[in-house]
C-alpha cells in the first residue's frame, strides 16, 4: 500500500480503532515526539468537473491536523472535523507504518473503513452506490 492510499484510509477510519491502535504503538515502548499538536482550522475544498476537467473551489471545510516524529520519520495526518485525538492517532499510525518496524511488533489488525466496501451504507457496490441500469424499450 502506498502512503497516499494509507493516509486516505486513516483520514476516514473509525475514531475508536485509530486511538486504540495508536495507544498500542506507544505502549510497546516506541518513542513518539509531537512536532505540531493537533490544530483545528479550515481548508479549501477543490473539486474537478469531470467533463471539462476544470477545477473550482467548492468551499471551506473544518479539518484537524497533527504532526509527529516516530523512529526518525516525520509524518502528519489530517481528518475532517475537529477531532484532535483522532488526528493525532492517525499521525502516529502513519509514522508507525512509515518507520518500517518489524511486523512482529506491530498490531496486525486492520483499521475498519467503509470506503470501497461492498454493501457499505446499506447498499450494494462501492460506498453504498447502486449500479445504474439503463433499459431501452423498442419502438414498434
Amino acid at each position: 500500500m502506498n502512503r497516499e492510499h494509507r493516509c486516505a484510509l486513516l483520514a476516514e477510519a473509525d475514531r475508536a480503532e485509530l486511538i486504540e491502535l495508536a495507544d498500542a504503538c506507544i505502549a510497546d515502548g516506541a518513542r513518539v515526539r509531537m512536532l505540531v499538536g493537533p490544530e483545528v482550522g479550515c481548508v479549501t475544498a477543490q473539486v474537478r468537473e469531470p467533463v471539462l476537467e476544470q477545477r473550482f473551489l467548492l468551499g471551506d471545510v473544518l479539518a484537524c491536523r497533527a504532526e509527529v516524529e516516530f523512529a526518525g520519520h516525520r509524518c502528519w495526518a489530517m481528518r475532517l472535523g475537529d477531532d484532535r485525538a483522532a488526528a493525532l492517532a492517525a499521525a502516529v499510525l502513519d509514522a508507525e507504518a512509515q518507520s518500517g518496524r518489524p511486523p512482529d511488533r506491530r498490531d496486525r489488525r486492520a483499521v475498519r473503513t467503509d470506503r470501497g466496501a461492498p454493501g457499505a451504507a446499506g447498499g450494494p457496490g462501492v460506498g453504498g452506490a447502486r449500479p445504474t441500469v439503463v433499459e431501452f424499450e423498442e419502438l414498434t
